[in-house]
């Protein structure tokens, strides 16, 4: 079935205008990725069946994330640092992925993701959909959406769900369930910045009406994150602060719309509230803590709302999920990790790569090994790196320290051509460097003029979760990198991770896994 699908997708879109390599194709992604999994089985036992599978998703965790955290964690715990390991790097099998886009060498989180739960690689910015839809254009979308795995998991009674840290309507946990000819198409209200919004409907509105257009489903069981202003009617001299002001134009409350449209369904917006929801009683669960995205998980304690952690999120999804005797597919997303890079903001990207490890360690804890696949990558890296031979233990965040002429440490930092120490972590472009004073937090805005040339860093606390490091190239956000990300694994049919392969395979893999065509 899926397969037709595809194909008649790709048939459907031969008259709209053509890629700029026609010979890549829908088409031709699919049965690529369905290639790279029939070559490995031939060089594995026939995997065992899934019942579950949970991919979970570091936005922006390439490799020298990866590093740096791991490094950060062992040093938090008293260590050195480099002989330290993330949970995740622990599980047995261990690929690279590609990342790229059809459209971009460097790409975009609404592409990537449509590659790993699609099967299909396409353009960046667009969610669900095939490379053949233009950008804001929704009579572009007739015949080019590209079916999904939780749809597909729902339409076989399974129970789906997804967790973020970042909006639920964000492109990551968004390609999961919805179809859009735009990323940003997050709420109504975004419809005027589309260039032919048409009867296209907004992501925010898919979810709840999920169950709409997939009428063999009765919809997501779990959608934990942020992103309340987009389900919530935009409302005159209302408080935020208390769930009841929104940006919605259209003057619908979707999440009394979630409680509506399922059986023993809850809708929570804080901690308190979701730390009181009975799993026993609860099928359908809604949890929205934060406007926007949620906050950094350093900055959590001093949320006046309250908001969970990743890791809580994730044993309450686990736990409801696991109710079904079907099985079930979750995507859980840390989604910040992404943020804070863009903001040149190490200290808060290292530190929710750690909390993600945290919750793949409560996933593997929660589950059968015999019955869950569990999937951990990123989506794409960004332009971090680690450099300057900084002495062994030397603090991640802070400045080079290197080793004299015996091999010792030194006892003070190392000094550039210009006098002026240096940082181990450094961006290659963003916003640019400014002290610690005047930022506290990663998502600042910069209104400062940019300083000319390096600044002196000989006073600065490095280390500190408000230090913003220097950039080379000074533009308004520090941008993706292109480099592959790594992808771990553990479970039934975690043995075809392996190698370097192209993002979308990640979807045939688990599709493999789970047998779906034999549900």
């Amino acid at each position: 079935m899926f397969t037709r699908l595809i194909l008649a997708s790709a048939i459907s879109a031969i008259a709209l205008p053509q890629a700029v390599f026609a010979q890549e194709t829908p088409e031709s992604w699919f049965a690529q990725g369905r290639a790279a999994v029939d070559s490995r089985l031939q060089r594995v036992q026939p995997p065992k069946r899934a019942k579950n599978v949970i991919l979970f998703i570091g936005d922006g965790m390439g490799v020298s994330t990866v590093t740096a955290a791991r490094i950060l964690a062992g040093q938090l715990a008293g260590g050195n640092g480099e002989e330290n390991e993330l949970f995740f790097e622990t599980l047995p099998n261990v690929a690279f992925s590609k990342t790229y886009n059809v459209n971009q060498q460097t790409p975009d989180s609404a592409g990537t993701m449509t590659a790993m739960v699609t099967g299909v690689k396409s353009n960046a910015a667009l969610i669900s959909v095939n490379q053949y839809v233009s950008l804001g254009d929704c009579a572009s979308m007739q015949g080019n959406s590209l079916p999904t795995l939780l749809e597909m998991a729902e339409n076989k009674g399974m129970s789906t769900g997804i967790v973020t840290t970042a909006r639920i309507t964000h492109a990551t946990p968004a390609a999961n369930y919805a179809h859009s000819m735009h990323r940003n198409f997050e709420d109504d209200g975004d419809a005027s910045a589309m260039s032919d919004v048409g009867s296209c409907i907004d992501i925010a509105r898919q979810l709840v009406e999920f169950k709409v257009h997939n009428p063999d489903s009765d919809g997501l069981e779990v959608a934990l994150g942020g992103g309340r202003l987009n389900f919530l009617p935009k409302l005159d001299n209302a408080d935020p602060e208390e769930g009841v002001q929104g940006n919605r134009l259209d003057g619908r409350d979707l999440t009394q719309e979630w409680t509506q449209r399922h059986d023993n369904s809850a809708y929570v917006w804080n901690k308190e509230q979701f730390d009181k929801v009975d799993v026993t009683y609860t099928d359908h669960l809604l949890g929205l803590f934060d406007g926007s995205h949620m906050e950094y998980d350093i900055d959590r304690p001093n949320d006046t709302g309250g908001e969970p952690s990743l890791s809580e999120m994730t044993a309450t999804a686990i736990e409801l999920l696991a109710k079904n005797p079907e099985g079930y597919y979750l995507n859980v997303e840390a989604g910040r990790i992404d943020h804070a890079h863009h903001a040149i903001n190490p200290h808060r990207a290292l530190t929710d790569t750690i909390e993600l490890a945290n919750a793949v360690r409560t996933a593997v804890q929660m589950t059968n090994p015999e019955e869950t696949l569990i999937i951990v990558t990123a989506d794409h890296s960004h332009v971090m790196t680690l450099a300057g031979y900084p002495t062994r233990g030397n603090p991640i965040l802070g400045k080079v320290v290197g080793n004299d002429g015996t091999g010792a440490p030194k006892h003070k930092p190392e000094l550039a051509a210009d006098g002026m120490p240096y940082t181990t972590l450094g961006y290659i472009n963003g916003p640019g460097f400014h002290s610690l004073g005047d930022y506290e937090s990663a998502d600042a805005v910069y209104d400062h003029p940019l300083n000319s040339g390096r600044a002196d860093l000989k006073n600065v606390d490095t280390t500190a979760p408000g230090f913003h490091p220097e950039t080379l190239i000074p533009i308004s956000d520090e941008t993706h990198g292109g480099e592959d990300v790594a992808v771990y694994a553990t479970g039934p049919g975690s043995e075809l991770v392996s190698g370097l392969m192209e993002q979308n395979v990640l979807f045939h893999i688990m599709f493999e896994a789970l047998q779906m065509e034999k549900r």
